[in-house]
């Protein structure tokens, strides 16, 4: 027989916890926010790997393989 108190008990805590994060889920971030975090840890990666010129480079190589 299915458990199905446990799962509605379940379900009623976990929308109480979206009511108290203003409607989202505990491990869902904003766009924006997660946009923030990515940049500085892109502009250390461009920085090591060599600038723009090696994204291109790496770029058009891959695209080269996948023949465009």
């Amino acid at each position: 027989m299915a458990d199905t108190a446990t799962r509605t008990m379940i379900r009623t805590q976990e929308r109480r916890v979206m009511a108290a994060f203003g409607g989202r889920r505990p491990g869902q971030r904003h766009p924006l926010v997660a946009t923030a975090m990515v940049l500085p840890l892109a502009a250390l990666l461009l920085y090591v790997i060599g600038g723009w010129e090696a994204v291109v480079t790496q770029a058009s190589s891959v695209g080269v393989m996948l023949g465009r």
